[in-house]
């Protein structure tokens, strides 16, 4: 057996990506601008309901919010498949996270550094269940940008916690930002078998 023949009946694998970060940080638009199929959204609009429950100073110009999931999917090479399941923002629908996240390799967390206060939880979420992660600071238009190691530092982050800055619209840039959770999670996996054999 030659070794296209080999390549050709590899079957393609496939993985779970989390997209998660704060309420408008920009993890719908990250998921509709690398998806390769339309994504699926579960979009409400913003409504006079939800004042006094979310906090919506911020993104004044926020028409609808993202009230389950977020799903689309990405061939990154032609033997893996990720697909890709962006959380809601709001603190209100947090509880479908365990079953968003269950079976996700690992998850990279959008940061806006104007209200890096709302990724403290994020990260503490996928800290606490053990769940590979990077963070992504999304350079939003006319936002001040600071150096991804103050951000770090400002997060406390620990060193080994890869930190990118990307604009969430880019295709490449996000594509590269899945490029880098997927590493990432691989690195991670080989180090724990390595340590559970020695």
């Amino acid at each position: 057996m030659d070794f296209e023949t080999t390549k050709a009946q590899r079957a393609a694998a496939s993985t779970k990506i989390v997209i998660a970060g704060g309420f408008g940080v920009g993890k719908s638009t990250l998921v509709g601008a690398v998806s390769e199929i339309d994504p699926l959204r579960t979009e409400a609009l913003v409504t006079n309901e939800s004042e006094g429950v979310d906090d919506l100073a911020a993104v004044p110009t926020k028409a609808t919010t993202t009230v389950a999931m977020d799903f689309g999917r990405l061939t990154l090479a032609e033997d893996l498949v990720l697909y890709l399941f962006g959380t809601p923002g709001q603190r209100r629908f947090w509880f479908m996270w365990d079953d968003l996240c269950r079976g996700a390799i690992g998850a990279i967390v959008l940061v806006d550094v104007a209200r890096l206060d709302e990724s403290f939880s994020p990260l503490d979420y996928f800290e606490s269940k053990g769940i590979p992660f990077i963070v992504a600071v999304n350079e939003f238009d006319g936002v001040p940008r600071y150096p991804v190691d103050e951000i770090a530092a400002a997060l406390a982050l620990p060193p080994e916690v890869p930190i990118i800055s990307l604009d969430a619209r880019d295709r490449e840039q996000a594509k590269g930002a899945l490029v880098k959770i997927t590493e990432y999670s691989l690195m991670r996996l080989r180090e724990s078998l390595t340590a559970n054999v020695n």
